[in-house]
């Protein structure tokens, strides 16, 4: 049964963020919501976390993950990333985009996508998930939570307990979230093609 965290948006408590840090770390996996929509989210090298995001979701291996990044610092330790990729994603970041771009060695493999070795990247803006980053140190793994027999995510934390409440370890609200994904660039060409067009606006990269 999973858990569940109120955590207020604009001032989370500093108990609840590290419970749920806890719970990463002892190989949970989370429902949360971010700045887009809910994302499923677990610690970076947790393998049997990735594996059930995978049968949550019905994904094959070709599905890219995203690695959720406090800041540009930690984002560059994963991707490779010129000055002008860089400047581009620096104008909208933190927001509500994701980016695939190379993948550095320092990404397990099993998060690569297997021919093109890229990895989605994303820094989000809300407090709530700044703050988990902080006490984890580390990117979140991270996927969109969109179930298989469902259209658009689901925004209610309640709704998500309900439906996951025994595929998912907890379950956190933090103030409204959206029913939208982020928009998808993919910068691995070296110059930007839009693969989703979601929260964020994509007219900057056309």
């Amino acid at each position: 049964m999973a858990k569940f965290f109120d955590v207020h948006p604009e001032d989370p408590q500093p108990r609840a963020i590290a419970q749920i840090g806890d719970l990463l770390r002892s190989g949970g996996l989370i429902a949360y919501p971010t700045d887009s929509c809910y994302a499923l989210g677990a610690q970076l090298g947790n393998k049997a976390a990735l594996e059930r995001i995978r049968a949550i979701r019905h994904l094959d291996d070709k599905h890219h993950f995203t690695l959720v990044c406090k800041d540009f610092a930690q984002l560059g330790q994963f991707v490779h990333i010129d000055n002008d990729v860089f400047r581009s994603i620096k104008s909208v970041t933190p927001g509500s985009y994701t980016f695939i771009l190379p993948a550095t060695k320092e990404v397990p493999r099993r998060l690569l996508h297997p021919k093109k070795k890229t990895v989605g990247v994303r820094i989000p803006g809300t407090k709530m998930v700044q703050a988990l980053l902080t006490e984890l140190g580390e990117p979140l793994l991270s996927s969109t939570l969109l179930l298989p027999d469902q259209e658009q995510p689901l925004t209610q934390g309640w709704e998500i307990k309900e439906r996951l409440d025994h595929e998912v370890d907890a379950v956190i609200e933090s103030g409204d979230c959206g029913a939208e994904p982020t928009t998808v660039i993919d910068f691995s060409g070296g110059t930007a093609e839009i693969v989703r067009r979601g929260t964020g606006d994509p007219s900057r990269f056309e």
